[in-house]
C-alpha cells in the first residue's frame, strides 16, 4: 500500500494530477474564510447553535445543509451555498432527459449536444443560486442577524446586492473548480469538492468526542463514556465496510456471444462474458431526495410549534403542532418510517430513469449476444427488468439502513447530528463512492504504466512490474 502510494509521485503525469487536485481543494477551503458583507457572524453562529439544540425549523435545515456545505451555512461565507445548486441543476436535467423528447434528441447528437446541455445546466445553476441567496439573505434580515448599519436605506440594498453576487459567484466559482479538476486533476471534480466539504467537519466531530469524553461516564449525563466511544468507533468501521461492499456489489448476468463463420472457414465469436448490474444502481440519490423532502415537514412543523409556543394560540393548536413537531423530528419513529418509504420509492424511480431494459436488450441483439436460456428481444428485456427489480429491493433496504443509523444513534446516545452523520447517511456514502472512484482511477494509471498498484504487486522496492518476456 505504501509503495503504491509512493509510485504515484514517481509518475510525473499522475503526480501533477494529484497535486493539482489538492491545490484546488486548498483554494476551496480558503473561501470559507471570506465572509459576506454585513452579516453578524457571531450572532449567526449563536443562533444556529441554539436552533440546532432546540430542533427548530432553521436548526433542522442547517443540520441537513451543513452536510454538503462544510458547515459554512452557519458562517455565511461566499461559499455558503456550496456546490449543491450545480448538483441540483444537474439532477433536474437528468430527469428532464428521460421525459422531454427534445433533450433526448439533443443527447443523441454526441459531444455537441452534451455541451449544449451542460451550458443550460450552468444557466440553471445561476438561477438556483440567485433564488437561494435571496431566501437566505431575507432570513438573515428578518431575524436581525445583519449588522445595524445595513438594515435600512441604501445600505440594505447594498447588503442584498453584494450578498446575492457573493453567494452566486462563490457557487459558480466552485463549479469552475470542479471543471478544472475534471480536466487537469484526478476524479470527478464536483464529487471531489462535495467530499471535501463533508470531510471538513470530521475534525470538529473528533474534537467534540475528545472534549466530551469522560471515562467514568455511565450513561447518566456529563459526557460520553468509554463504551460509547468504542461503540462509535466500531460502528464507523462496520458501516464504512458495509458501504464499500454494497457500492461495489454486482449481479453478474452471463452473456453468450453468437458464433459465426468468416471467410467461409474461420469461426469467430462464441466468447462468454457477463453483464454487471449494480446492486445499488441508484447510488446515493434516493437518500438525497428522501432527506430533502423530509426536512421540509420537519422544519415547517418545528417552526409552527415555535410560533404557537410564543403565546396567543389556542390550546388545541399548540398540542397539534407540538405533536407533529415531536413525531417529525429527526430521529422520531414516524420520521424514520416515512423516510424509509421515500427511499424505496426513489430507489425504484431513479433506477427506472437511469436503466432501460429495452435499450439494453436491443444492444445485446445488435451485437449478436444473448443471455443463455433467454430468447433475445422482449423476453430478454423482461428478464433484465425482473432481475433489476429484485436487486433494487436489496439495494434500497441497505440505503434505508444506512440513512437511519445516524439519526437513531444521535437520538439514542444524545450526541450532535454532525458527529453521528459520519456513521452513515448521505455523507458517508458520498465519501465512500468518491474514494473508491479515485482509488480505481489511480490504480488504472499505475497499471497502465506497469507500476504496482494498490491491489497488485509485492510492495518491494517500488520497481515496475515486469512482463514474462523480461
Amino acid at each position: 500500500m505504501l509503495n503504491a502510494f509512493l509510485n504515484i509521485f514517481r509518475i510525473p503525469d499522475l503526480r501533477n494530477k494529484v497535486l493539482f487536485t489538492l491545490g484546488m481543494l486548498v483554494i476551496y477551503r480558503i473561501g470559507f474564510w471570506v465572509p459576506l458583507i454585513g452579516v453578524d457572524q457571531t450572532q449567526l453562529a449563536e443562533s444556529a447553535a441554539k436552533a440546532t439544540q432546540d430542533s427548530s425549523g432553521f436548526g433542522r435545515i442547517a443540520q441537513f445543509a451543513s452536510i454538503f456545505s462544510g458547515g459554512s451555512l452557519s458562517q455565511s461565507t461566499i461559499f455558503g451555498l456550496g456546490i449543491m445548486p450545480y448538483i441540483t441543476a444537474s439532477i433536474i436535467f437528468q430527469l428532464l432527459n428521460s421525459v422531454l423528447p427534445g433533450l433526448q434528441e439533443l443527447k443523441k447528437e454526441g459531444a455537441s449536444g452534451q455541451q449544449k446541455i451542460s451550458e443550460w445546466t450552468r444557466y440553471a445553476t445561476v438561477g438556483l443560486c440567485i433564488v437561494q441567496a435571496i431566501m437566505w439573505l431575507s432570513y438573515l434580515r428578518t431575524n436581525n442577524l445583519v449588522q445595524p448599519q445595513f438594515l435600512s436605506g441604501g445600505s440594505s440594498m447594498i447588503f442584498f446586492a453584494s450578498g446575492i453576487v457573493g453567494l452566486t459567484a462563490g457557487s459558480v466559482f466552485l463549479m469552475w473548480l470542479g471543471e478544472q479538476i475534471d480536466k487537469y486533476g484526478i476524479g470527478n471534480g464536483v464529487s471531489v469538492i462535495l467530499t471535501a466539504g463533508i470531510l471538513a467537519r470530521l475534525p470538529e466531530a473528533i474534537q467534540w468526542i475528545i472534549s466530551e469524553f469522560n471515562p467514568s461516564q455511565q450513561g447518566d449525563g456529563g459526557g460520553i463514556g468509554l463504551l460509547e466511544v468504542i461503540f462509535l468507533a466500531s460502528s464507523f468501521i462496520l458501516v464504512t465496510a458495509g458501504a464499500i461492499v454494497i457500492t461495489v456489489a454486482q449481479r453478474r448476468i452471463p452473456i453468450q456471444q453468437a458464433k459465426h463463420t468468416r471467410d467461409g472457414r474461420k469461426v469467430v465469436g462464441g466468447q462468454r462474458h457477463y453483464l454487471p448490474l449494480r446492486i445499488n444502481h441508484a447510488g446515493v440519490m434516493p437518500i438525497i431526495f428522501a432527506s430533502s423532502l423530509m426536512i421540509f415537514p420537519s422544519a415547517i412543523f418545528g417552526w409552527l410549534n415555535t410560533r404557537a409556543s410564543q403565546g396567543g394560540s389556542p390550546d388545541w393548536w399548540m398540542s397539534t403542532t407540538g405533536f407533529l413537531a415531536d413525531n417529525f423530528q429527526i430521529g422520531a419513529y414516524p420520521y424514520v418510517i416515512f423516510e424509509i418509504i421515500l427511499i424505496y420509492f426513489f430507489s425504484y424511480f431513479w433506477t427506472t430513469v437511469q436503466f432501460s431494459p429495452d435499450d439494453m436488450s436491443k444492444q445485446l441483439k445488435q451485437y449478436g449476444s444473448f443471455i443463455p436460456g433467454i430468447r433475445p428481444g422482449p423476453r430478454t428485456a423482461e428478464y433484465l427488468e425482473t432481475v433489476m427489480e429484485r436487486i433494487t429491493y436489496v439495494g434500497a433496504g441497505f440505503l434505508a439502513i444506512i440513512a437511519i443509523i445516524p439519526t437513531m444513534i444521535a437520538e439514542r446516545l444524545q450526541i450532535p447530528f454532525f458527529v453521528a452523520s459520519f456513521l452513515g447517511g448521505t455523507g458517508l456514502l458520498i465519501v465512500v463512492s468518491v474514494g473508491l472512484d479515485i482509488i480505481q482511477r489511480i490504480e488504472a494509471n499505475l497499471l497502465m504504466r506497469n507500476y504496482a498498484g494498490f491491489l497488485s504487486g509485492d510492495g518491494k522496492g517500488g520497481s515496475k512490474i515486469r512482463s514474462r518476456r523480461n
